[in-house]
């Protein structure tokens, strides 16, 4: 147990791990009791720097990069394909997506194999990841780098205009995961039914009182679910600032209360009268749809206007935001020590903050998902890329998204989610 404690220190602030994967641990790691803790050992590939990047490109040739990726939008998931298809035809890199569920899972795998002592050519050669999941592979030396700012392209990232490019949920990033888009929590309506959305939690519960079963979000720890927790935290607590800090058990119980009594407010007047939870975001979208509630919740700004283009959603589908700002945050991909394939999965990174690559992102009829590049940074060509872009029926601008709230400090959410699961989960 001495042994597990200290294998495992770093890990206890990330989401609780399921039970089976604990078991699992404990059995690898009861095996290894004579096994150091010692940082990860280097890998066989050396760090590169941008002025050998030719060494990178040639290493990286007939590689093959095992992606761990969210699977759960098919928009997604073909353009992930496309960006497999661009890096072998153009670098002779074979890209393979692992779809998942739970990055949590990724972080339990690459640990495993560490413990495991499989310090070379691990399972997994890049992941896409933020939060929790970050600190957690950071604080156990389980990524490969610092490599991101060092790539070519990462000369076109908006550091100055964009921070949160270098500050994953309050945690550094220090070049060891590369921005690859940008999010922000918005909410979707359809116009034809709702006149004028709520735009404050106040007015949100207003609502919900006054139409009740018409509002619904998903149970956490689906992120979408915990990330609305967060907005209503940010709008009940008397000092925001906090959530800057590290949780602590006494500045927790203060800052609390008022989101408790939120949801306790509101659960009465949920869809079901809150005897049940939507899973998950495309869920609560097709509710919407279905005219049963009248709000869907997501990160993505151009989300309604990719649905609408789909048949997802009616043609008066459209967006809105809190008026005193909505949770927004970067997402990232990162390199495990042990990856096999350092060199094409750099490659791949840096290939996905080029302006080819992030124009084609953010049009809302292949994902719409926003830019990590400042357009000031880039040559009148590549910014025209994004001056072409249409903006999509249902896509706020830049302006009416409005202020951004950063993310809390990781272990605020993991706090809030326990208090979620034992008041509100019958």
């Amino acid at each position: 147990m001495i042994y597990l404690q200290l294998c495992l220190r770093g890990i206890k602030p990330m989401k609780a791990l399921p039970a089976f994967t604990l078991t699992l641990l404990a059995l690898i790691l009861g095996s290894f009791t004579l096994v150091a803790c010692s940082p990860s050992s280097e890998t066989t590939t050396a760090q590169y720097t941008g002025d050998n990047w030719d060494k990178v490109l040639e290493e990286a040739q007939g590689q093959t990069v095992y992606w761990h990726a969210w699977g759960g939008s098919p928009t997604i998931n073909s353009y992930i394909s496309w960006v497999g298809e661009y890096v072998k035809e153009t670098y002779d890199i074979e890209l393979k997506q692992v779809k998942v569920k739970d990055t949590v899972n990724v972080v339990t795998q690459v640990l495993t194999e560490k413990t495991a002592d499989k310090n070379t050519d691990g399972s997994v050669d890049m992941v896409w990841i933020n939060g929790e999941n970050f600190r957690a592979m950071k604080d156990n030396d389980l990524l490969f780098g610092p490599f991101a700012t060092k790539m070519p392209n990462f000369k076109f990232v908006d550091t100055l205009n964009k921070p949160t490019t270098l500050v994953d949920f309050t945690v550094p990033t220090d070049g060891y995961e590369s921005p690859w888009g940008m999010a922000q929590l918005n909410f979707i309506y359809d116009s034809a039914r709702v006149i004028s959305p709520p735009t404050s939690i106040e007015e949100l519960l207003a609502y919900a009182k006054a139409n009740p079963g018409r509002f619904a979000y998903p149970a956490p720890p689906d992120f979408m679910g915990s990330t609305f927790l967060k907005q209503v935290l940010y709008e009940t607590m008397d000092d925001p600032s906090l959530l800057q800090q590290e949780v602590t058990e006494d500045n927790f119980q203060e800052s609390v209360q008022g989101l408790i009594s939120f949801l306790d407010e509101i659960k009465p007047y949920l869809w079901q009268s809150g005897r049940n939870y939507p899973r998950d975001t495309t869920m609560i979208e097709r509710l919407l749809a279905d005219n049963e509630i009248d709000f869907a919740i997501t990160f993505n700004p151009g989300h309604a206007s990719e649905a609408i283009k789909d048949g997802r959603l009616p043609e008066s589908a459209r967006s809105f935001v809190m008026k005193d700002g909505t949770i927004g945050n970067t997402h990232f991909v990162a390199i495990p020590y042990n990856s096999g394939s350092t060199a094409a999965a750099q490659v791949v990174a840096n290939f996905l903050i080029s302006p080819h690559a992030q124009a084609r992102k953010a049009d809302p009829n292949v994902w719409g998902d926003p830019t990590v590049l400042g357009m000031q940074l880039l040559s009148p060509a590549d910014k025209k890329l994004f001056d072409d872009l249409p903006l999509g029926p249902a896509t706020l601008t830049a302006s009416e998204l409005g202020n951004v709230l950063p993310e809390p400090h990781s272990s605020w959410m993991e706090k809030v989610e326990e208090v979620w699961m034992e008041r509100y989960i019958n």
